[in-house]
């Protein structure tokens, strides 16, 4: 099972939402995963397959080993299904 690590700035409100909008989108799209969130310094410590965020904090945790999942709008399930699918085929 893949794990997904949502990330924003402070870890609580915004990749909280976001979390529930991945889980939602994972759902739609029939497929599972650990879905976890947290903020950008506990995020360069911690292992996971796919990291997901806002374009201006998830380009901070590029260290040319990581999957990172880049979002424009973090509240668009729409958004998140296509950038996830390629993820997972």
């Amino acid at each position: 099972m893949k794990k997904i690590m949502v990330v924003c700035g402070n870890g609580l409100g915004s990749s909280f939402i976001m979390e529930l909008n991945v889980k939602k989108a994972l759902k739609e799209m029939e497929h599972t995963a650990e879905v976890d969130h947290t903020d950008l310094t506990s995020a360069k410590s911690e292992q996971a397959d796919i990291f997901i965020g806002a374009g201006d904090i998830i380009g901070q945790l590029d260290d040319g080993k990581r999957t990172l999942v880049s979002l424009e709008n973090m509240m668009s399930i729409p958004e998140i299904k296509s950038k996830l699918e390629p993820h997972f085929q």
